[in-house]
């Protein structure tokens, strides 16, 4: 029994080997490929929502990076202040007193609380044709906006586009040196290679009238980005990928700050699996990918890491048949071997 079992999971790990391998393959197709950025008669009017929460380490370097966006259309700057109770509110105060289009936003007390309660009230203060959201650790290049916009005007049934995320503390320590590394092979994969082959992606800016179909945010989701795609993509929307948009961000220096954004992240996706099962929808057209993705990493993976965690213990005590063992060794050298692959190409992609 347990080696059916242990084939089966085999059988399925080389195939996940495969759609990666895939996606790898294609993430670096379409790095490769020069895009011509059209230049619009018009802008469209933009407002950029900043939600913060005692984010007063950061906000500063983040609102000096707002202040220098090259923009040829008009475009609004809203710091969203999520009850801080540390210097936020002065330093964005400081800012919205320097510069006329940014603006310091008191978000009132409200339930639930979370950034997707304070991105709805950012969006129904604002008036801009399109909707761009940025972390409050988040320091955008001066024309990522403008190469979003433009991407999302000039492809066909766009309802808003992607940018692309560099760590800029990554040289700090070892910690912020993986998580740079993990986002680097988390674009090519998950942002150019399922763009490449499925036309696929999350969203950094929006368009306003798909917000407004779509709902808005999901006030109860914590993994409010990839929910809103999910819905998004439900209604027929494309976002594509623009690595030339590029925004740089703080990430965590301590694995206990680490650690608590990942359990959040972990939340917000296991609330996105349980509703996505409750809603066939979700499991129609190119959705499915979306939807797919979610269950692999947050339930097969773990699946399969007991599944092998079970093998190694009764290996230990020799419950196990030694033949067993060879194709399970040659799968972990090929899922080391793509690993491995995966972060050197996403590397070399990224130096380009």
């Amino acid at each position: 029994m347990m080696t059916i079992v242990l084939t089966t999971i085999s059988i399925s790990f080389w195939l996940l080997l495969l759609y990666y391998s895939t996606l790898t393959i294609s993430g670096v197709l379409y790095r490769s490929k020069k895009r011509k950025f059209v230049r619009l008669e018009s802008y469209p009017s933009v407002a950029v929502l900043i939600p913060a929460h005692n984010e007063g380490i950061v906000i500063a370097d983040t609102l000096h990076a707002m202040s220098k966006i090259e923009y040829p259309g008009d475009v609004q700057i809203y710091l969203l202040n999520d009850n801080s109770q540390d210097e936020t509110g002065e330093i964005a105060q400081y800012y919205a007193d320097s510069f006329p289009n940014i603006h310091y936003i008191q978000v009132p007390p409200g339930t639930p609380k979370g950034k997707s309660r304070v991105l709805n009230y950012g969006i129904s203060i604002s008036e801009s044709e399109y909707i761009a959201v940025y972390d409050a650790d988040n320091q955008p290049e001066p024309q990522a906006l403008r190469l979003l916009v433009e991407a999302a005007e000039t492809t066909p049934k766009a309802v808003g586009a992607v940018g692309y995320v560099k760590t800029i503390n990554e040289t700090k320590n070892a910690l912020t040196r993986m998580i740079a590394l993990e986002f680097s092979a988390f674009q090519l994969l998950m942002q150019s290679g399922r763009w490449g082959m499925f036309k696929l992606g999350s969203l950094t800016g929006t368009k306003r009238d798909a917000l407004t179909q779509a709902g808005g945010y999901d006030p109860y989701a914590l993994a409010e980005d990839a929910d809103l795609t999910l819905t998004l993509t439900d209604l027929g929307g494309l976002l594509p990928i623009v690595p030339e948009a590029r925004t740089w961000e703080q990430e965590p220096e301590s694995f206990s700050i680490w650690l608590r954004q990942r359990t959040r992240w972990m939340q917000g996706n296991l609330y996105l699996i349980e509703k996505t099962l409750k809603n066939p929808r979700l499991f129609k057209g190119k959705n499915v990918i979306h939807s797919v993705q979610l269950l692999t990493v947050y339930i097969l993976f773990v699946v399969f890491l007991l599944v092998s965690d079970l093998w190694f213990v009764l290996g230990l005590f020799g419950h196990v048949e030694g033949s067993s063992t060879v194709p399970l060794l040659i799968l972990w050298f090929e899922a080391w071997l793509m690993y491995f692959v995966q972060l050197v190409t996403a590397q070399m992609s990224d130096k380009k």
